[in-house]
C-alpha cells in the first residue's frame, strides 16, 4: 500500500493503472474510518484490481458555524485499517492543493439539493458534488462507492455523474448500525455517555414506523407525527427533519409505497445525526 499526497501523481498514477487495463475502485471519505466505512471497502475490494481509498476532511461542505476545525481525525489508524483492507492506495491530498487560492469554481446540482439537509445545510451540496467532481478527476475510478446513511447525498451524486457524463459506475453500500442499532457514524464520538444512550430514540423510532408501515399504515403524515412525537419525549434531542420521500426524487410522499423512504436529521445534544430507512427493503 502507497500514500499519494501530490494530485499530479496520483493522476499520473490512475492513467498508468489504466493504460494497463486495470479496473479501479474508489472510496472517497472524510477519515476517521469505521465500520462503515470499511464495509464499503470490503465491497469494493472484489471488484477492482486497484482499490484507491481517499482520506480528505473537505472544508466546502461545511458552514462556518459547523465542526471543521473539531471533525475528527487520526490519520495512522486511518492507514493502518486501510492496510488490513489490503488497499492499494490511499490518497490524501491537503486543502491548499484542493482549492488553490483564488479558488472560484464549484459544481451544482438543482432541485434535489434543496431539501432535506440541503435546506438546513445551505451550500453544503455544492461543497460534496465539487470535491467528488475533484477526486473522480484526480482518482479517475471506474468505479466509486458511497454510504447509504447518506442517502440524500447518493442520489445528488448519482443525477450528478448522468448529467455530466461521467464515466464511472456509481455503486452504494447499506448502512452499518451499532448492536443498538446507532447508526455508525464519525461523529458519533462528539456524544457523551448520556447522549449516546438517547440516541437510540432514532432508530428505534424508524423501526417502529416499519412496523407501521408493514402493519398497513399508508399515510406519511401518521409516520411522520409518530416518529416527531417518540423523539421529542427525549430529553437534548431536537428535530431537524422528518420526512417520507420518493427515492429517487426525494419529493414529498403522501401515500407511502415501495419507493419511499423515511429520511431524518435529529441534534442530540448539538452532535446532528442523520439516517433512513428504505420501506421496500424492511429488515
Amino acid at each position: 500500500m502507497i500514500t499519494i499526497r501530490e494530485i499530479k501523481q496520483m493522476q499520473a498514477t490512475s492513467e498508468k493503472y489504466r493504460s494497463e487495463g486495470k479496473k479501479i475502485g474508489f472510496v472517497p471519505t472524510m477519515g476517521f474510518l469505521h465500520e462503515g466505512h470499511l464495509s464499503l471497502i470490503r465491497q469494493m475490494r472484489p471488484l477492482c484490481d486497484i482499490l484507491v481509498v481517499s482520506i480528505f476532511v473537505n472544508p466546502t461542505q461545511f458552514a462556518p458555524s459547523e465542526d471543521l476545525e473539531q471533525y475528527p481525525r487520526d490519520f495512522e489508524r486511518d492507514e493502518k485499517l486501510c492496510r488490513n483492507e489490503n488497499v492499494d492506495i490511499i490518497f490524501y491530498p491537503d486543502s491548499g492543493q484542493m482549492y488553490p487560492a483564488p479558488y472560484a469554481t464549484y459544481v451544482h446540482v438543482e432541485n434535489l439539493t434543496d431539501t432535506l439537509c440541503g435546506a438546513s445545510r445551505p451550500g453544503h451540496f455544492r461543497g460534496v458534488t465539487t470535491i467528488v467532481t475533484k477526486l473522480f478527476h484526480i482518482v479517475k475510478p471506474h468505479l466509486a462507492i458511497f454510504g447509504e446513511k447518506d442517502f440524500q447525498q447518493a442520489v445528488v451524486l448519482k443525477k450528478m455523474v448522468v448529467d455530466l457524463n461521467f464515466d464511472v459506475k456509481i455503486m452504494t453500500g447499506p448502512i452499518i448500525r451499532e448492536e443498538d442499532g446507532l447508526a455508525m457514524s464519525s461523529r458519533n464520538k462528539y456524544l457523551t455517555a448520556n447522549q449516546r444512550r438517547q440516541a437510540t430514540i432514532i432508530y428505534q423510532s424508524l423501526q417502529k414506523a416499519q412496523e407501521m408501515v408493514k402493519a398497513g399504515e399508508r399515510n406519511s403524515e401518521v409516520i411522520r407525527k409518530y416518529i416527531i412525537d417518540n423523539i421529542n419525549r427525549i430529553p437534548e434531542t431536537k428535530i431537524d427533519y422528518v420526512a417520507v420521500v420518493n427515492e429517487t426524487t426525494l419529493k414529498p410522499v403522501v401515500q407511502i409505497d415501495h419507493h419511499s423512504v423515511i429520511a431524518l436529521a435529529v441534534y442530540i445534544g448539538s452532535t446532528r445525526l442523520i439516517d433512513n430507512v428504505r420501506l421496500n427493503t424492511i429488515r
